[in-house]
């Protein structure tokens, strides 16, 4: 991805560009982001992956029939939530919003076809 702030400084020329990854660069799946404009004026995205909650226990009556039959979890509400995890966000300047939308939006029209394509 290039900005446009970088291409309007070195245009013309030809710059090589190397990436450093951290030695703790490890890719996460999201697939929810939540988040907004903070008081300075950039854009804050917190990105989530959203599951069903595991039970921290439960109790089993294990003997009467070829199934456990379930008595009691922790907690009880288990059927009435969900969890999100929250492991990275990012926050943009305005400028950098821009072109992240742009890039976005190029790899999402590559991307259509084949998403209808699948619907088929």
């Amino acid at each position: 991805m290039e900005t446009d702030k970088s291409s309007k400084s070195i245009k013309g020329r030809v710059i090589k560009t190397k990436y450093i990854f951290s030695e703790n660069y490890n890719p996460k799946y999201a697939n929810g982001a939540i988040g907004g404009v903070n008081p300075f004026g950039e854009i804050v995205i917190n990105f989530y992956f959203e599951r069903a909650p595991l039970p921290i226990s439960q109790t089993m009556e294990h003997g009467v029939s070829a199934e456990p039959i379930k008595i009691a979890e922790t907690p009880s509400d288990l059927k009435d939530s969900t969890v999100r995890v929250v492991e990275n966000g990012v926050i943009l300047n305005y400028d950098t919003a821009v072109v992240i939308k742009k890039w976005l939006e190029t790899h999402i029209d590559t991307l259509k076809p084949l998403m209808e394509k699948r619907k088929q």
